[in-house]
């Protein structure tokens, strides 16, 4: 007998090239069968008739080390309104307090949390509305040593290094921030993502030290360090950096998102590859919300829906090196995300408060964790004019 069976949803799984209505069984935590028609007796029957059935989404840029950094959100409040089973966190963390957030927040989350651990000692420290102060603008914050050990006591955990470098987050600091993460990434054999704001250091003093793998976040942000000049041509240095393997992700944010970009790079076929929020507490009331909203806006730019499924299951899971998330695959972690398109005008904003108005919406209907369905509840309408 199965435990729970998704009946009659659009299931779409880019990693297996599944787009049909399809039945979704699990057992015992895990995915245990896919089939147009699942004639197993189940505990519990869901009938997705006429919603979207995906592997559990992942958001690969957020920050959730709630409690202890201003700028972080609460794993367990945003995963349901983001559609999300696992969570990344971006760097909130340092080695200088990475313990604490794997004792008190990572280990009692009922949601997956993930982190990239901050190559700065102590993380993200001051991100507010009262004290903005980078955490890479004082090179003694700054030890690989301290990251690689933490790292290695944290295997099983943690998933690479984040720095953010630019005149906001490192002051004068360059791209110095950026060759002790990709030193200790050496070292660790892990990824590097790289925040990219204001210059100091030039966005082509960057991509030259991105290595196959490597993740470059913001990667829609708007000038200066767009990744398209104003006519709309992209930066030789993008085009090869993507050429070797560098992954592009759009880690939304409150000051890293321009619809303007967005355009210019679809229009060339230069897409991303992975779609994250980068959602905290300064951006959760907007222009983010959550990573449905994201979602929303790429669909309403365009972007055709397995595309953008695979931007948040098949890719981040590789990126990850998780080949057991993002797959309804039998035997793949038992975790879904069932959402519905809905039509009417909406109103979304991006970093530089540009309107797009669309008319879909994504929402976020129900989430599958260990084999166990939970609906979710309806968030107030904020996109809605």
């Amino acid at each position: 007998m199965l435990d729970l069976i998704l009946r009659g949803g659009r299931v779409i799984d880019p990693g297996q090239g599944l787009d049909g209505t399809l039945d979704v069984g699990f057992r015992d935590g895990k995915v245990a069968a896919v089939a147009p028609h699942l004639a197993e007796e189940a505990r519990r029957t869901v009938d997705a008739a006429g919603l979207i059935v995906t592997p559990g989404m992942i958001d690969m840029h957020c920050h959730v080390y709630w409690g202890a950094s201003a700028m972080s959100l609460d794993a367990r409040r945003m995963a349901p309104l983001s559609g999300v089973t696992t969570m990344v966190d971006a760097g909130t963390a340092g080695p200088g307090n990475f313990l604490g957030f794997r004792h008190f927040v990572i280990e009692p989350s009922p949601v997956r949390i993930l982190p990239f651990i901050n190559i700065s000692y102590p993380g993200i420290f001051a991100y507010s509305k009262a004290v903005m102060v980078g955490e890479c603008g004082d090179m003694r914050l700054l030890d690989p040593r301290e990251c690689v050990r933490v790292i290695d006591e944290n295997r099983d955990l943690v998933v690479g290094i984040k720095v953010r470098v630019g005149k906001i987050a490192g002051g004068d600091s360059g791209a110095a921030p950026l060759d002790l993460a990709v030193e200790a990434a050496e070292e660790t054999g892990l990824p590097v993502m790289t925040h990219l704001d204001d210059p100091p250091p030039s966005r082509r003093e960057v991509f030259a030290r991105l290595r196959p793998g490597d993740i470059l976040t913001h990667c829609f942000k708007p000038f200066p360090n767009a990744p398209v000049r104003r006519d709309g041509d992209i930066f030789e240095e993008v085009l090869l950096a993507r050429e070797r393997g560098v992954l592009f992700d759009i880690g939304h944010g409150g000051f890293s998102f321009g619809f303007r970009v967005a355009r210019a790079m679809i229009e060339k076929g230069f897409l991303p590859d992975i779609i994250s929020s980068d959602v905290h507490a300064l951006n959760v009331d907007g222009p983010v919300f959550d990573l449905m909203t994201t979602l929303s806006k790429f669909y309403c730019l365009g972007l055709g829906l397995p595309d953008i499924v695979r931007m948040v299951t098949t890719a981040p899971a590789v990126a990850l090196r998780r080949p057991d998330l993002g797959s309804l695959k039998p035997g793949s972690v038992g975790e879904a995300t069932l959402l519905s398109i809905d039509e009417g005008d909406f109103a979304y904003h991006d970093a530089r408060s540009e309107v797009l108005r669309g008319g879909h919406r994504f929402r976020c209907r129900g989430l599958v964790t260990a084999g166990q369905f939970d609906r979710v509840d309806e968030r107030p309408d904020h996109a809605r004019s």
